[in-house]
């Protein structure tokens, strides 16, 4: 069965990247007569908040992209415990000891002769007694998965299609900062295991990410999933765009967008399939397929959302928005004014046209004068 999840992180608000992502993945997983889970990662206790876990939920639920399964990464420490002790005693983790200054440093310096910033694996060469020194001084490591330099990292990705990777060109991924808590790499890949997830489906930022997880998933003993990276969102002017960071389900609901007009959007949005308003779920699963994405960035464009959404609200059946209209409408007076509006609010404008005084029109002088 396929299995695809989405792990937002409840440190803000969904916006429409990350909406797309779990769009997709919900698409994939229902036209697979699969399960689409919701993992919430919220191993970053200082930046996660409540708040944001409820409004992720709120926002899926608007939206209709129900979930099969519900996980939380805080409630999974245990686990990622166990794991980290078998990847330990197998080698696969070492201690660090540098500071964020120092690394930073490193950084420069290989950027400044030329060189990709590749971490120099220093800590390696650490005796027990360097070991025994920092922690005698109180200074705790962060840890380190050690990447295999053995073999390539290759995989078909979904979208992209094969793609290769030279682990020593990868810095070893930081896994376990020094206060113990986790960073995103490790827990995600323990947690697509025990989860049993078939697919992966996110933005192209996280290839390098993959190459170095597909690693982790054969230390862990596990088959990995499929993985495949879609192009990043862009504004309209076809470069990366703060509002998109920041556009998300409570500005679309302060302007009157449905969400049957977001999905329509984004469903189709940087494949080869035309976007349509679709209003209809189901045929939006149909038509779903990887084999359409293209590699160019998608191009998220706000008039085009709101031409979509005039056309859905010209769709919508009086049952569906019955509960938003004014107190008396009936579905003979939404059917009569629903060809004039962009959004349902501006019923409320219809109805008291209909039902409000009619004034009676006052003459100009010229005209009272003339009589």
């Amino acid at each position: 069965m396929t299995v695809t999840r989405f792990a937002p992180s409840p440190t803000g608000n969904l916006h429409v990247g990350n909406i797309r992502t779990a769009l997709h993945n919900w698409l994939l997983a229902k036209r697979a007569g699969g399960r689409f889970l919701l993992r919430i990662d919220d191993t970053d206790a200082a930046r996660s908040a409540e708040e944001y876990v409820d409004g992720i939920r709120a926002d899926l639920a608007w939206l209709g992209l129900e979930w099969d399964g519900d996980e939380r990464q805080s409630a999974r420490l245990a686990i990622y415990e166990t794991a980290f002790e078998a990847l330990r005693e197998a080698g696969r983790v070492y201690r660090c000891y540098e500071t964020a200054q120092e690394l930073d440093l490193k950084r420069k310096v290989l950027l400044g002769r030329g060189l990709p910033p590749i971490y120099d694996r220093a800590a390696l060469a650490l005796t027990e007694a360097d070991h025994a020194r920092f922690a005698a001084e109180g200074i705790a490591p962060h840890w380190r998965f050690k990447l295999d330099h053995a073999e390539p990292i290759e995989w078909i990705d979904g979208i992209r299609g094969r793609q290769h990777f030279e682990p020593a060109q990868l810095s070893d991924p930081v896994v376990r900062r020094a206060d113990g808590s986790w960073l995103y790499m490790l827990p995600s890949a323990i947690d697509d295991v025990n989860m049993g997830v078939t697919d992966v489906l996110r933005g192209e930022d996280h290839v390098s990410n993959t190459a170095a997880q597909l690693q982790m998933f054969t230390a862990l003993g596990a088959t990995p999933p499929r993985f495949a990276h879609e192009a990043l969102l862009v504004g309209n002017e076809g470069k990366l765009s703060k509002r998109l960071g920041s556009l998300g389900c409570d500005a679309f609901r302060e302007r009157g967008i449905e969400p049957q007009a977001i999905v329509a959007l984004l469903a189709r949005l940087g494949t080869s399939q035309p976007v349509e308003p679709i209003a209809d779920r189901r045929q939006l699963i149909e038509s779903f397929d990887l084999a359409s994405f293209g590699r160019a960035p998608a191009r998220f464009d706000e008039a085009e959302l709101e031409r979509l959404n005039h056309a859905i609200v010209h769709q919508l059946s009086y049952g569906e928005v019955a509960d938003r209209l004014p107190a008396g409408m009936d579905e003979r007076a939404w059917l009569a004014v629903r060809p004039n509006l962009g959004r349902v609010a501006d019923a409320a404008d219809w109805w008291q046209v209909i039902t409000g005084p009619i004034a009676t029109p006052e003459l100009a002088p010229a005209s009272r004068s003339a009589r």
